[in-house]
């Protein structure tokens, strides 16, 4: 699938927050989702070691689903390292050329994608979901499993009850139960959605347990990869960093 290169890949703090400020005119915020979705994909990456510092060894996984049955369509996942040192709200350049590698290889262009991380919710309302969905000019979507900006009250005991997640008086995500009695998960919007569609999105593709089937099996996928259990479909390049 085809993947534009908007920016060069930064070496500092202050390029990777430059490169977030000129980018985020870019989305598209508040706008319906995709009603019917027929292939969703999830993406996650996995650290060898405790993944710190510069130079980690990492997998990136992406998983495309059949959005009705959630068979899988297509699997690609990278093999590659942390080129960016780990700075809180500049994760995701840690993450994204490696990510990359993994939808390029892709035969399949998704619907929507499913990220491990947070779109809006985000200090400067730029995670990794909105990166990826301006780059793909896919919708894209945000569930975490923990909060990372904001306040919320405990939405309701039952599966789809759900609560604003509060940044500064907006609103830049919920807190969606998926489960019945079970943590909730912190959905926000990333590109081309609003947040009506991504929490329906994300009930369709949580039938059975806290986390969606496509961040699942992307994750299973990333930690198999670095196990040496599954080949990676495609190399990572270093130099893009």
């Amino acid at each position: 699938m085809e993947v534009r290169d908007l920016h060069p890949w930064p070496s500092t703090p202050e390029e990777a927050e430059a490169i977030q400020d000129r980018l985020r005119p870019m989305l598209e915020l508040g706008v319906p989702g995709p009603a019917n979705p027929r292939t969703v994909a999830g993406l996650d990456v996995s650290y060898a070691g405790d993944g710190g510092g510069t130079g980690a060894r990492l997998a990136a996984a992406v998983v495309v689903l059949d959005a009705a049955t959630l068979d899988v369509v297509e699997e690609s996942v990278a093999v590659g390292t942390a080129a960016f040192p780990y700075v809180p709200g500049l994760f995701a350049f840690r993450e994204l050329p490696t990510l990359l590698d993994a939808l390029r290889a892709l035969d399949t262009t998704p619907d929507l994608l499913v990220c491990d991380g947070f779109g809006v919710a985000h200090p400067r309302r730029f995670g990794l979901a909105c990166h990826l969905g301006v780059l793909t000019g896919l919708p894209a979507i945000g569930v975490g499993k923990t909060a990372f900006v904001g306040a919320y009250d405990a939405p309701g005991r039952r599966r789809g009850d759900a609560s604003p997640l509060l940044d500064g008086g907006e609103e830049v995500g919920r807190v969606l139960r998926t489960r019945d009695d079970v943590k909730p998960v912190f959905v926000s919007v990333g590109h081309r959605t609003d947040l009506d569609s991504a929490c329906r999105a994300v009930l369709a593709v949580t039938p059975d347990y806290r986390l969606p089937e496509t961040t699942r099996r992307a994750d299973r996928l990333s930690r198999d990869a670095l196990g040496g259990r599954r080949r990676a479909t495609a190399p990572s390049s270093t130099s893009a960093r």
